[in-house]
């Protein structure tokens, strides 16, 4: 099922969070808020490495947010 996306205006309350998650080739940028962080046992294995950011940030595309904060190193099989 397809989420719709998050406007500004329903994101301006909520905390938001860059995330690396396990891509199929490699580490992928992703934001998310507050309400989708975490949710189920599924998400969890897929999390490399998350940060929350400040409210000045929250508006930048993700292709700035990646450049900023570098995917973690992960090992491969």
């Amino acid at each position: 099922m397809a989420r719709r996306p998050t406007t500004d205006t329903e994101a301006d309350g909520l905390p938001s969070y860059f995330v690396w998650v396990r891509g199929l080739d490699g580490p992928e940028p992703q934001k998310w808020v507050d309400m989708d962080f975490g949710v189920g046992d599924w998400k969890r294995p897929l999390v490399l490495a998350w940060l929350e950011l400040p409210a000045d940030e929250r508006r930048l595309p993700l292709s700035m947010l990646a450049r900023r904060y570098p995917p973690p190193k992960v090992e491969t099989l």
